[in-house]
């Protein structure tokens, strides 16, 4: 089925370039087919149109080679100037870069003009009627085609930008239902490793004591270790779907620093709490962090120094709170267990950020450690979610199209009036100069006076008309413009005879 579409394509495009072929052949030959017919006609013919076939060819590939073919072609036929429309065209089309064109123009202009100009001599008039047709019929099509393309190129960044949106959409779908994962995920791994490690920590309350049976003390040791190998086990299987930058409250509803003290002595934990009497009034994100960061170190106490006396102090510190936790080294030395990780602290540093403050820990001169937290007492910016995908708008592809698209809209509407005029810009003066007679000035001249009394006669003549009647014996006829722009074309007609004028006239109406 590929490859009976892909001849399908290829079959469309060579009936397209076949029917291409057929039309721009079609006026030069029926010019060289209808009288009168010229010397050599039909070598000519036959030459031109094997020369647009070989432009059809090219053109899909080198449309800037297409368009030198048939600008070569037009100096033999002028015909091949419907040629040079169609190709201009479709080299703005198809061309994907602007500067070979815009080369071969410059270059086809600056020949052109010292060809005629320079060499052959054909007068400023050939030069000026030959630009404007270049401009015509090669530069603006080529605008034209380049604005197409342009457009299509707009279309086509559309379509991807409407995809991408999509993309974006199912992509953020897709991340709510994984943050949301990942926060359960967190919620009972903070959770049920704090509620572990306090049950760790009574049996391990058991474990010493003296008036215990051999026996019980055995399985208390047992039901702390199976506590231990849990919550290492929990952190293993849950913790791995812990998401760090998600602000996700973990706290149970209306329990405060104080309750969470509360829970811990009732553990058996021997500590104190100090704080002022506004410590409730924290904004809701820096309570959160402070609740976490308290309970964090409480359940690191509980399970790295058992037994030693912890300290919770929150202290005000004008727009800051800091948050301190504070435990002594165990009395006993740390009970065996699995190794830390230090997952937690990362985690509760990472929380802490995003609240907008910053968290040290580490361990303290006398062996103890200490987790100090300084939050703002301001609610905090919300901090940015690297995985939004920034900024919600157009991208950079869809904002170069557009502009693209107003600049060859701009450039087909206003480039060739602007060259236009500059060409006539410099074609009027040349023509016109020493060469303007003006009306008046004609009017005054009378039937029978010497060339050399007329006044207001100018020093130049320019180019007579196509039509003007030949010259008879004795009698020459000069031609003089009235300065109408911006052609300047031949206006008043005036003949002479042995040195007196003999006839004036109007060659324009």
């Amino acid at each position: 089925m590929r490859e009976r579409e892909i001849w399908r394509r290829v079959d469309r495009r060579v009936a397209g370039d076949v029917a291409l072929w057929a039309g721009l052949a079609a006026p030069v030959a029926y010019a060289r087919l209808t009288p009168p017919y010229e010397r050599y006609v039909v070598p000519l013919l036959v030459g031109s149109v094997l020369l647009l076939a070989a432009a059809v060819v090219v053109g899909r590939r080198l449309p800037a080679v297409a368009v030198l073919l048939v600008l070569l072609g037009s100096v033999v036929d002028g015909n091949f100037v419907f040629a040079l429309l169609v190709f201009s065209y479709l080299a703005g089309r198809r061309g994907e870069r602007a500067a070979p064109a815009g080369v071969l123009f410059a270059v086809v202009a600056a020949g052109g003009t010292v060809l005629h100009l320079v060499l052959l001599d054909t007068g400023m008039a050939t030069w000026f009627l030959l630009s404007c047709v270049l401009l015509g019929a090669g530069v603006f099509p080529w605008l034209v085609g380049r604005y197409r393309r342009q457009q299509q190129a707009l279309v086509l960044a559309g379509w991807e930008h409407a995809e991408a949106v999509q993309r974006e959409q199912r992509g953020a779908a897709e991340r709510i239902r994984l943050r949301e994962r990942a926060r359960i995920a967190q919620e009972m791994h903070d959770s049920l490793g704090h509620e572990l490690s306090l049950i760790a920590l009574r049996a391990a309350a058991l474990e010493v004591a003296g008036d215990l049976d051999p026996r019980h003390r055995a399985a208390a040791g047992e039901l702390r270790a199976s506590v231990a190998g849990a919550t290492e086990r929990l952190h293993r299987i849950i913790g791995v779907l812990r998401e760090a930058d998600v602000p996700a409250s973990t706290r149970p509803a209306g329990e405060s620093v104080a309750d969470l003290v509360d829970g811990a002595r009732e553990a058996g934990m021997a500590v104190r709490l100090d704080h002022p009497p506004d410590a409730a009034d924290l904004p809701e994100l820096t309570a959160h962090a402070a609740h976490r960061v308290v309970r964090e170190a409480l359940t690191n106490a509980a399970r790295y120094a058992p037994g030693a006396p912890v300290t919770v102090t929150l202290t005000g510190l004008g727009d800051r709170v800091e948050v301190r936790v504070v435990n002594a080294p165990p009395p006993a030395g740390p009970l065996p267990g699995p190794p830390s990780h230090g997952s937690g602290l990362l985690a509760l540093r990472e929380r802490v950020r995003l609240a907008g403050g910053v968290l040290d820990a580490g361990p303290t001169d006398d062996g103890g450690f200490a987790v100090v937290a300084r939050l703002p007492v301001a609610d905090a910016a919300p901090r940015p979610d690297p995985g939004d995908g920034g900024r919600a708008g157009e991208p950079v592809r869809l904002r170069d199209a557009r502009r693209g698209v107003r600049r060859s809209l701009l450039a087909a509407l206003a480039a060739p009036p602007a060259v236009a005029l500059l060409l006539s810009l410099v074609y009027y003066p040349v023509v016109t100069t020493g060469a303007v007679l003006d009306g008046p000035a004609f009017d005054r001249m009378r039937i029978g006076t010497p060339r050399s009394e007329l006044t207001g006669l100018p020093r130049r003549q320019v180019e007579p008309p196509p039509d003007a009647p030949s010259a008879t014996a004795g009698v020459t006829c000069e031609y003089y413009t009235d300065g109408n722009f911006p052609l300047a074309q031949p206006t008043w007609r005036l003949c002479f005879a042995d040195g007196r004028l003999t006839s004036k006239g109007r060659t324009t109406t």
